[in-house]
């Protein structure tokens, strides 16, 4: 029943916040108005604010009071990067399927990227390409942090927020997930330059090839993930 009391407290916290317009960052009522206002005892309220800040929709600050949270992907990629990996550890194609989510989705935006980047977006690409080129030499690796900014540069002109949010949240919850199992290495050098076709075909106006180029990417991962 407590449960169940507690559930309808996260619900009208959550119609409270989204009535009165708040946003990140700004302040709820305090815990006696908040039982006064949805008739719950202290118990169940501060329960539900626990679910909430779980969710990041809440932020309890110890002494200051309960503000409205960042509400971001966190608690997804968490979710995913645990699901992921206790799938594979029992033999499922777990980290597979995530992989084809995010080829999905990036390739799939290639048609609305084509001809939305300008000379300044490119020449960031171009840079974080030649970042990897510089760290492969030698054979070393690309660091995940270059690999993560090339891809949150690249979709950054869509200027949509939460696409951004969406497509980082499957990266790292992919990431989160590979670290379990390394799988084959990558050829550095190789994947440095499947970054680098992506750009020229998306700064050459041609869609087909810069979707080409993102399921070459992809399938390079693929096939690693396969000869562990």
């Amino acid at each position: 029943m407590r449960a169940l009391v507690a559930d309808d407290a996260q619900q009208k916290i959550k119609e409270f916040i989204v009535e009165g317009g708040l946003g990140p960052g700004d302040p709820l009522p305090t815990e006696t108005e908040l039982m006064e206002r949805f008739g719950v005892s202290r118990n169940s309220l501060r329960e539900a604010l626990k679910s909430l800040q779980a969710k990041h929709i809440v932020e309890i600050r110890r002494g200051f009071g309960t503000y409205v949270g960042s509400m971001s992907l966190e608690p997804l990629i968490d979710g995913l990067a645990f699901r992921t990996v206790v799938g594979h550890r029992r033999g499922e194609d777990s980290l597979l399927e995530l992989l084809q989510m995010r080829e999905a989705l990036e390739a799939g935006l290639m048609s609305s990227l084509v001809g939305r980047l300008g000379e300044a977006e490119l020449a960031v690409l171009d840079g974080l390409v030649q970042r990897m080129h510089e760290e492969v030499a030698g054979g070393g690796a690309i660091d995940a942090a270059t690999d993560r900014e090339f891809h949150l540069a690249l979709y950054g002109p869509l200027a949509n927020r939460l696409l951004s949010e969406l497509l980082d949240a499957f990266w790292s919850a992919f990431h989160q997930s590979r670290a379990q199992d390394v799988g084959q290495p990558a050829d550095g050098a190789e994947l440095a330059r499947m970054h680098g076709r992506i750009v020229d075909a998306v700064r050459g106006g041609d869609a087909e090839a810069a979707e080409a180029a993102v399921h070459q990417h992809f399938d390079d991962i693929r096939g690693r993930l396969s000869k562990r």
